[in-house]
């Protein structure tokens, strides 16, 4: 079993708290199976909402999927106490949302689409002081162009996540 954490890096402009919504958010991956190093060329989706048997009653994984070139099982699973938010204290920096156990499968590709929430925030004027939330919660917002846009009538400020990237790495268990 190997522990791969998905990790984002965006610009945030007069938004925090950047999460994905609900257990029912879809994470779309493009995945490489260990076996055989397949990676076929579409996206599937995992979520926390989702759960399926694994082979010979072993319990259950967010995904199962059989490798189409080598017959191989293989399992994905969401560890849900590795949740977290991209804040605006994260601002452009690389910071792990969610850990998977992966078990004969890599995800490759990160598609973040829709189904993200965020939050209005309003930096002070003084730079020695922290911003504050404005109140306003954005859901349902769309990342599919790796970029969003918005306005916060709370804090007469136009908001927007561009820059998006992702990264998989492996994580050392201890």
């Amino acid at each position: 079993m190997v522990k791969i954490a998905l990790q984002i890096k965006a610009f945030l402009e007069s938004v925090s708290g950047l999460e994905a919504e609900g257990e029912d958010f879809r994470y779309y991956m493009k995945m490489k199976c260990a076996n055989c190093g397949e990676v076929p060329d579409h996206f599937i989706y995992i979520s926390r909402a989702e759960k399926q048997p694994l082979k010979g009653g072993r319990g259950e994984a967010s995904c199962v999927i059989r490798c189409k070139l080598c017959s191989r099982e293989n399992s994905i699973d969401i560890l849900d106490d590795t949740l977290a938010t991209y804040n605006f204290c994260d601002n452009n920096k690389f910071k792990t949302i969610v850990v998977f156990d992966c078990r004969g499968v890599e995800p490759v590709e990160f598609s973040p689409r829709n189904g993200w929430k965020v939050y209005g925030y309003k930096e002070d004027e003084d730079d020695e002081e922290q911003g504050r939330l404005t109140g306003t919660e954005f859901s349902d917002v769309d990342l599919s162009e790796l970029e969003w846009a918005d306005y916060d009538e709370r804090s007469n400020e136009s908001t927007m996540i561009s820059e998006f990237t992702s990264q998989f790495v492996v994580v050392k268990t201890k």
